[in-house]
């Protein structure tokens, strides 16, 4: 279940949709910052960002409904969008959604509604977790004009830097929020060899509207270092309950052996030798330990399958084969030592109670 931020971090379906920067202003920005006259209004060098490109999205504030937010939000902020933009990219990767289409799920967004509602896209951790909704339901807001505005949402991405916000056209966000002038966050398309000229360059000619520029990996290493840290916590009681659950192995193979003893003394006293009897003990507990792990294995492949089959998931096999290796070595040794405890010593009392 970990994620690895700069796992095909350059890819297009990853968390990053493949741009190289997040961008947050204090200020709206009017121009576009694609056109050769928005790029001189703030005295941006055409060569210095040549094969750059920006996603601008409106901004309406609200709640931050991401993973480092530890209250309930009520009003997640909104982002209005050109779904266009970002279906022509094939931009991050969508978990669930409402209905199949022909193209980008993106295009989604541009739909009506049989209801009247406004299509809206959520990071999936955002609705599941957050919000406490899925992919068809509805979230409650309010338009400036203080009119109920009725948001269903139609997609969920799946682990995505927009996490924290939902996602509608910029034509609605337009007809409900039309005071909201300019754009307010950038995602920016960047040439990997030029991502550092890019941000001196940027943050240099925006720094008069409050520039925020996030390296979209970072970004996105900043959720999923969340969601790692519990799995860390997980993993560390998951060791206790290992320790603990192989001491008791131990416990009950040795007081199985010791229940056992006047069988065991009257096999001895008909010839069968001590290793022989030993040999007899462990293959019986051992192959208990093996029918233990194999059914464990198998409700944890059950437990993870949608974990597995998520996308862009990279399974860490060589961690997960060293775990069972590890689980099995402990248990064959705990067993082990509590059968040599056990028959040690005269069998010769446990033989005249038998």
């Amino acid at each position: 279940n970990r994620h690895d931020p700069l796992e095909g971090a350059e890819q297009r379906a990853s968390g990053t949709g493949g741009f190289a920067f997040i961008a947050q202003t204090t200020l709206p920005v009017a121009r576009d910052l694609n056109s050769p006259a928005g790029r001189r209004a703030f005295g941006l060098d055409g060569q210095a960002l040549k094969g750059v490109k920006f996603v601008p999205l409106r901004v309406s504030e609200g709640d931050d409904a991401s993973c480092l937010n530890l209250n309930r939000p009520q009003r997640p902020r909104l982002l209005g969008v050109r779904p266009d933009q970002l279906a022509a990219r094939g931009a991050f990767t969508f978990a669930e959604v409402s209905e199949k289409t022909d193209g980008s799920a993106w295009r989604l967004l541009g739909r009506d509604l049989p209801d009247g509602a406004v299509p809206a896209v959520a990071d999936e951790a955002t609705l599941k977790w957050a919000l406490g909704r899925s992919v068809g339901d509805v979230l409650e807001y309010t338009d400036e004009r203080g009119r109920p505005l009725r948001l269903r949402v139609v997609g969920s991405l799946a682990g995505s830097i927009l996490q924290g916000s939902v996602l509608i056209s910029e034509e609605q966000f337009l007809r409900h929020f039309p005071s909201a002038g300019g754009y307010r966050m950038f995602l920016i398309d960047a040439p990997p060899a030029a991502a550092g000229r890019v941000a001196a360059a940027l943050s240099r000619a925006l720094e008069n509207v409050g520039l925020e520029l996030t390296p979209a990996v970072e970004r996105l290493a900043a959720f999923n270092e969340v969601e790692n840290t519990y799995l860390s916590i997980f993993q560390v009681l998951g060791g206790l309950g290992l320790a603990l659950g192989s001491v008791g192995l131990g416990l009950v193979v040795l007081r199985n052996v010791l229940e056992r003893r006047g069988e065991l003394a009257l096999l001895r006293a008909v010839g069968f030798a001590p290793s022989a009897l030993r040999r007899l003990v462990l293959r019986e507990h051992w192959g208990l330990l093996g029918l233990g792990l194999a059914c464990g294995v198998v409700s944890a492949l059950v437990a993870v399958l949608p974990a597995l089959r998520a996308p862009g998931v990279q399974v860490p096999y060589v961690s997960l084969t060293l775990t069972l290796v590890a689980v099995g070595v402990n248990g064959v040794a705990w067993t082990w030592v509590a059968a040599a405890a056990a028959l040690r010593g005269p069998l010769l009392s446990a033989l005249r109670n038998e």
